[in-house]
């Protein structure tokens, strides 16, 4: 079997293209997106994701707002500063980069971000229109992203199988009930499943988004079947690996994601889609 590796640097990069060119367009007609971004503490990783998409807002042409907070600052000043570009004309979005440190409490904090400026769509109204099937607001950036990279890759899901492994709020739940919208049969696995291995041999689609290096094996695929993998995961030796068995399991797939270059690339390729959704909103 052929197998097609998913290039998601290409395809999140080709996004970005089309963003670049509907931003110059925007422009014309006097819209100019803005995105504000919020760090508070030093964590390594949290830093690299901010200058990620700072970049990505250069790029684009979308005009980036950052505010880079000490570790120590209050649960009612970061809230304040929400409330304020929650009111600021120039902002269309607002991101606070989680996690947020222990003495605030990050649903709080979403929570008191103005929907119709949550771009990372976390804030309960969001995520309940997806529940409902409305999605023509905002869509969750890494679940939106597997969709993208599964259509562009001439992959139906109407009335395929579809397994996702994992019930996460940020990728597990929000993935299911968007591949639910495209005519998917959604199968929700969790460490509590039973028969995990049959379940997973079942699937024409199958999304792994759970944490652990190389838990899908070959045994758990389905010959033929298309493989996303949300899993970012660090082995002993240094080496980045998914959650599925990239090596085994991809002469049995039809279609499957590499990592890292698969879905990754892809998060921040969304929340600029949903930045510029923003702006004309």
């Amino acid at each position: 079997m052929n197998t097609l590796i998913i290039d998601g640097k290409k395809i999140s990069q080709d996004i970005k293209n089309e963003l670049r060119e509907e931003v110059d367009n925007l422009k014309k007609t006097g819209v100019n997106p803005g995105l504000a971004v919020i760090l508070v503490g030093n964590n390594p990783a949290s830093k690299v994701y901010v200058s990620n998409k700072k970049k990505a807002c250069e790029y684009i042409g979308i005009r980036s707002f950052s505010y880079e907070l000490p570790e120590e600052t209050t649960e009612e000043e970061l809230l304040k500063l929400i409330n304020d570009l929650n009111n600021n004309q120039e902002v269309h979005g607002i991101l606070v980069q989680l996690p947020l440190p222990n003495h605030i409490n990050e649903n709080k904090v979403l929570l008191s971000i103005d929907p119709s400026k949550d771009v990372d769509c976390f804030h309960p109204y969001n995520v309940g229109m997806i529940s409902i099937g409305e999605l023509n607001g905002f869509l969750p950036c890494t679940p939106a992203g597997i969709i993208e990279l599964i259509k562009r890759s001439n992959i139906d899901i109407e009335g395929k199988k579809c397994v996702v492994v994992g019930r996460s709020n940020i990728v597990g739940k929000p993935v299911a009930n968007l591949l639910l919208s495209h005519n998917g049969t959604v199968t929700i696995c969790h460490s509590r499943t039973k028969n995990l291995e049959e379940i997973c041999k079942e699937a024409d689609i199958l999304v792994a988004a759970i944490g652990k290096a190389n838990f899908i094996t070959e045994n758990m695929v389905k010959e033929g079947a298309v493989l996303i993998d949300v899993g970012i995961n660090r082995l002993e030796n240094g080496k980045l690996c998914g959650d599925i068995d990239f090596e085994n399991c991809k002469n049995k797939a039809m279609a499957i994601t590499p990592v890292p270059g698969g879905v990754g690339p892809m998060t921040i390729a969304m929340l600029m889609k949903n930045c510029v959704k923003a702006a004309i909103m």
